[in-house]
């Protein structure tokens, strides 16, 4: 009996033993960042020709406890100095030779993030200008930074790039990652990360920013509306003040109205883009885009009652400006040396114009087909109700005005895959209606665009 006793009270120390032990293991195996999970801290870096700008996305608590320096809304105008001088001293990027950088620390905002393993909590947002010395590369050197992780062991530096025209990244959609910077454990030092850009090139920033000029223009609503409206009644003939509905121009004149109409609002962008961009015009930005939304309010209305039938190309080649000065907003955010503005310059225009021709051919088809149809009119003011509405609902916005119909337009941008298979699709349809019916009015538009309006023996002209 005794035995049996002390077995049993032997296995059960055992049993207990071990139900203290393994969650102790587990506890003091956990790291203090795990069992407390704290935000990291982010370094976005932007690559320029001469320099390095970093935005430092800090968490107020982590910093205060590092830097000793209590921030909020209130107090920080105040300690502004304060903050510059700790952050100064706790950047040191060097040359690979070993020269040091100078480091200036400029705007300084408070806001809030938001992580996954934290949730929201408050950030200091601090904007600096790495500069190295005469005749470093930017693209390689030493990221000595330590701000915060100098006293809280557990905190984590993310590093990315987030601009780097010279390796083709442009679009400020997401970011590089470069590396981390942490204590090493085994060390208690914090290492210096090494930054290797690899080789970057004017030919990588050309074709970034031929890509960036036909994504700008595929996905700024406001542009293509501008130009789909203008180009909406070109086949038509005015009269009395009114569109005739069953009366085309014919295909010819209806193609070299076309054609005029983008040649001239191409004309008119392209120029204001490129003295805005080169002559570093700082525009305000909603003077500009509420003048697009005027633009496009007008070619509605244009579309529906003719107001300036025949002179639809002047008055593009006039709007058109104020589209280049809206597009020189991208090439404004990049701050690029003046080598790098132009090659971008460039590459941006060339981009918007191949897109705008694309979009411009795939209409065509409908354009010239639906002309001749009794349903054109119906489909016109269908288009051009819903752009005058979209043209107010910006206007509105403009002024401040925040508003469903200007976020619903924003975001028609963002379906450029559906926007493009339509249109495609759709020109598509008329074309293979047209060549297979036997009707001579909708066929010979369709031909013309072929190169085979000759063939036709007569041309169907109203003016």
């Amino acid at each position: 009996m005794t035995r049996s006793r002390n077995w049993l009270t032997t296995a059960l120390r055992w049993v207990a033993g071990i139900a203290i032990a393994v969650p102790a293991a587990l506890l003091v195996g956990a790291s203090p960042a795990a069992a407390h999970p704290m935000p990291h801290s982010v370094v976005q870096l932007d690559v320029y020709e001469h320099s390095v700008s970093a935005r430092l996305e800090l968490p107020v608590d982590e910093f205060t406890r590092a830097a000793g320096i209590a921030v909020s809304e209130k107090t920080l105008a105040a300690r502004t100095d304060a903050i510059r001088t700790y952050l100064v001293a706790h950047i040191h990027p060097t040359a690979t030779d070993g020269r040091t950088w100078q480091v200036a620390v400029g705007r300084l905002t408070l806001s809030r993030a938001a992580q996954t393993d934290t949730g929201e909590y408050r950030e200091l947002v601090a904007q600096a200008v790495l500069t190295p010395p005469a005749g470093a590369d930017v693209r390689h050197f030493t990221f000595g930074y330590d701000v915060i992780v100098h006293q809280v062991v557990t905190h984590t530096v993310l590093v990315a790039v987030r601009q780097d025209w010279a390796a083709g990244q442009v679009d400020g959609e997401g970011s590089t990652q470069v590396g981390t910077i942490r204590v090493d454990t085994r060390t208690m030092k914090i290492p210096a990360l090494k930054v290797h850009l690899g080789a970057g090139s004017a030919w990588r920033g050309f074709v970034a920013m031929l890509r960036l000029g036909g994504d700008h223009i595929l996905t700024g609503t406001d542009h293509l509306l501008f130009l789909l409206i203008l180009l909406l009644p070109a086949p038509l003939a005015a009269a009395g003040g009114r569109w005739r509905w069953n009366g085309s121009v014919g295909p010819r004149k209806s193609l070299a109205r076309i054609g005029r109409i983008t040649l001239a609002f191409t004309a008119g962008h392209s120029a204001a883009l490129a003295a805005t961009a080169l002559g570093r015009l700082d525009l305000p930005a909603r003077p500009v885009e509420a003048f697009i939304a005027a633009s496009i309010l007008v070619g509605a209305v244009h579309a529906v009652r003719p107001l300036f039938p025949g002179q639809e190309a002047l008055v593009a080649g006039v709007f058109g400006l104020g589209h280049g000065m809206a597009f020189s907003f991208v090439l404004a955010e990049m701050h690029l040396s003046t080598g790098q503005l132009v090659t971008s310059l460039l590459g941006f225009n060339l981009g918007i114009e191949l897109v705008q021709l694309l979009l411009v051919c795939l209409t065509l088809p409908s354009l010239l087909v639906l002309a001749r149809l009794r349903i054109q009119p119906a489909l016109r003011l269908t288009g051009a109700t819903l752009t005058g509405t979209a043209a107010l609902g910006w206007l509105a916005d403009r002024f401040g005005l925040s508003n469903p119909v200007a976020r619903a337009a924003d975001s028609a941008g963002s379906h450029t895959t559906v926007l493009l298979a339509g249109l495609a699709a759709t020109a598509v349809a008329t074309t293979a209606w047209a060549l297979f019916t036997r009707r001579q009015n909708p066929v010979e538009p369709v031909l013309a665009v072929l190169g085979s309006a000759h063939h036709l023996g007569r041309d169907h002209s109203y003016d």
